[in-house]
């Protein structure tokens, strides 16, 4: 089942031929069925049903999934990845937070930070919680996710390295994008992670070469923190991690969840 965060595109159309609508809206969910968006109502993370209203899924402008009160990240969970940075292979959960002000949604663009001379991208696969968890065990996590989504964890390589640690390099706002939306139901043992930029592929490995599972991420998570429903895990990223520049197009895809797209601008843009 593929959820998702969206507003209808006529909301924009108003707005442009100067007709206000009367009170904008606030975000919307809804689950995409076929070419369609159908509206739902309830709780995302419990009890929701569908409305009789629903969208062309071209008429409808796709928000980030969640509004995650924390994005936790896992760093060095593919050994080539690891290896390509000139780092060891981590012998436990390596974990970073990002900020939820670095969250953006698909085709938003991605700020190019004048502090910065080197900005990376990292396509990862992202957890989305959907129960509360504390101290859980490896074996029951999946009782504790609502489905899987696109991340790219947009680093500022040369803050990272100069800092050691990674709050500055990882924290600029718009450095997490997030979507295009959530998928209940996917195969871990056949998902692949892709990162392409510009069209050409920079990325690539199925999520089976993580060093560390999801359930051992999310247990080694949750015995430091609580998890809460909405927030975001994002699991690592494989090897080929390359330089992006304010006019390109970067492209994250995971197989069967889809393609999260974000340009990049110069942050006078």
């Amino acid at each position: 089942m593929k959820l998702c965060r969206f507003q209808p595109l006529e909301i924009e159309w108003n707005a442009i031929i100067g007709v206000a609508p009367p009170q904008r809206p606030e975000p919307r969910h809804g689950v995409i069925r076929d070419d369609r968006v159908v509206q739902i109502a309830g709780d995302l993370y419990g009890m929701w049903y569908p409305l009789s209203q629903s969208w062309p899924r071209d008429n409808v402008r796709l928000l980030p999934p969640v509004t995650p009160s924390k994005i936790v990240c896992i760093g060095r969970n593919y050994r080539e990845h690891a290896a390509e940075l000139g780092n060891e292979v981590p012998i436990q959960p390596l974990i970073f937070l990002k900020p939820p002000s670095s969250v953006i949604g698909p085709e938003e663009p991605i700020v190019y930070p004048p502090e910065s001379l080197r900005v990376d991208h990292e396509g990862e696969l992202g957890v989305v919680i959907g129960r509360r968890c504390k101290g859980i065990s490896a074996e029951e996590y999946a009782r504790y996710v609502l489905g899987y989504t696109c991340v790219n964890d947009v680093t500022a390589r040369d803050l990272q390295k100069a800092d050691v640690q990674f709050t500055r390099g990882k924290g600029f706002d718009t450095f997490c994008p997030l979507g295009p939306l959530i998928e209940t139901e996917l195969d871990l043992a056949t998902t692949t992670v892709e990162t392409f930029v510009n069209g050409e592929r920079k990325q690539h490995a199925p999520v089976t070469d993580m060093i560390f599972s999801i359930g051992a991420i999310l247990a080694w998570i949750s015995r430091v923190m609580t998890l809460e429903p909405g927030d975001v895990i994002a699991t690592g990223t494989p090897a080929g991690v390359s330089a992006m520049k304010p006019g390109d197009v970067v492209e994250v895809v995971v197989s069967g969840i889809g393609t999260l797209r974000n340009p990049v601008v110069a942050a006078d843009a």
